[in-house]
């Protein structure tokens, strides 16, 4: 679901850059495509009436349909039913977001250099210490100004991608005023948060001034841990109020997956979005028995019951998969490496400009901003690679919903869907780059291929009867 913390890329870089919440994020579209007449997936009323009471004929006909389908055609057939004017909004609003990334980058770049050179950050260092002599305590002094300040720097782009940009092309409802409650209560949240990731990543580099980065490491992937899998439940219900869903067409085929796959819920939520986003989103979070469904009400309003049990399966499918567990094992390696580079950097640094900028090493909470500068830029050159990870988990939920839920039709309209705000047919290497989630296309085509390759339930027991009968 999307993220409501507006700080949280301040979180993200202090634990290397890779605090990610897989989840899949569905967006609006204009209208719901139809199944083309060549894409059969059903015998027609007048081959029931030529004979389809009979298993050996329902069995061929199933058959004949399956050959006839060309998943390369189909899929073309797919992307072609979004309108064009559609589709270019689509692509100018997803690879506008690949200049933000470079931006973001960029900011937080400057903002750490300023606050360097201009020796805010030695002088907020010099008043915590100045206030107390207690090493915890000087961190917190040092934090809390510290988090704002970058806030405030950061707030003009945040405004523009976040707000204005969401306007621009038709994904956000909320006011102005609506808004930055929730970024107020956003930036509360990744206060405490920082800050107490800060005081224990500060006593490590206290501890361990040479193997912070082994220890470090540790210390960010608990972290990641409480954000992946806990916060989620306690944080998001800041923002939306979660009721359980009454209407039972819709929660009891969700809980009937949830109950074939072993996933410990009892009910289903229903989350007020609407409030702040067009876009459609849900996930299956928690755990230690915190685990719970959530869909948003857009999904209720925008998409049918196939495309509901589509994208409820998917979400299960990262439950069942233990892709929270699996992402923090990849991310933790990646943390590992990122700490073990900036350990050689930052002292490099320091040896170069120590002095100038009155920095002790990497215990002295005045090095924060060079600590930040360092990790956005490794950030920023593993986008791809970080993005490639998540993508194929995302990929993985994809096959595990589109064989429990056995919509095909209901993916590809989803897909189609989610292109109202995520480029449809990217190329190889854009898509290697900077998609954390398979293209549209890519999912199609994932679609057609089930749907050519796969039967209905029960139908492999026709094809027995009818080769086993004399």
């Amino acid at each position: 679901m999307d993220a409501h913390m507006t700080n949280s890329s301040i979180l993200i870089l202090l634990a290397a850059g890779c605090i990610i919440a897989p989840a899949l994020t569905y967006a609006q579209a204009n209208a719901t495509p139809t199944v083309s007449r060549a894409f059969p997936d059903r015998v027609s009323s007048s081959d029931r009436a030529a004979g389809a009471s009979d298993p050996g004929y329902r069995a061929a006909a199933a058959s004949e349909n399956v050959q006839s389908l060309d998943p390369a055609a189909a899929t073309q057939a797919w992307l072609a039913t979004m309108p064009r004017a559609q589709r270019e909004k689509s692509d100018a609003y997803f690879e506008g977001g690949y200049w933000l990334i470079l931006w973001n980058f960029l900011l937080a770049v400057a903002i750490s250099v300023f606050l360097l050179a201009s020796r805010i950050s030695v002088r907020l260092r010099d008043f915590a210490e100045r206030i107390t002599g207690f090493k915890t305590l000087q961190v917190i002094a040092y934090a809390l100004p510290y988090l704002v300040i970058v806030y405030v720097l950061s707030f003009p782009l945040n405004l523009y991608e976040h707000f204005f940009r969401e306007h621009q092309y038709g994904f956000a409802t909320q006011s102005f005023l609506s808004w930055f409650r929730e970024q107020l209560i956003g930036l509360g949240v990744a206060i405490i948060g920082g800050t107490i990731l800060l005081i224990v990543l500060y006593a490590v580099f206290r501890r361990a001034p040479r193997t912070w980065w082994i220890w470090g490491t540790v210390v960010a992937v608990s972290f990641m841990f409480v954000v992946v899998f806990i916060a989620p439940v306690f944080i998001e219900p800041l923002f939306n109020t979660y009721k359980p869903l009454t209407k039972p067409e819709i929660r009891d085929p969700i809980l009937a997956m949830a109950r074939a796959n072993q996933i410990p819920v009892k009910q289903v939520f229903e989350v007020d979005a609407s409030r702040q986003t067009t876009r459609v989103s849900a996930n299956v979070s928690g755990v230690l028995g915190t685990t719970r469904i959530a869909l948003n009400d857009n999904l209720l309003k925008q998409c049918t019951l196939p495309e509901i049990r589509e994208v409820m399966a998917h979400e299960m499918g990262h439950y069942v998969l233990n892709h929270g567990a699996k992402l923090l094992t990849y991310f933790g390696i990646f943390i590992l490496v990122g700490f073990a580079f900036t350990h050689v950097f930052f002292d490099a640094a320091v040896a170069r400009w120590g002095s100038k900028w009155s920095m002790r090493g990497i215990a002295d909470p005045a090095g924060l901003p060079l600590l930040v500068l360092i990790l956005s830029a490794l950030l920023f050159v593993a986008t791809p690679f970080l993005n490639t990870v998540v993508r194929v988990t995302e990929r993985e939920a994809d096959a595990f919903g589109i064989n429990t839920s056995r919509e095909p039709d209901g993916m590809a309209k989803v897909a189609l869907k989610l292109g109202a705000y995520r480029k449809l047919d990217p190329a190889p290497l854009e898509e290697f780059i900077f998609f954390d989630h398979p293209s549209g296309r890519a999912r199609i085509r994932m679609a057609m291929d089930w749907k050519a390759a796969n039967l209905p339930v029960g139908q492999s027991t026709l094809f027995e009867s009818s080769s086993t009968s004399p």
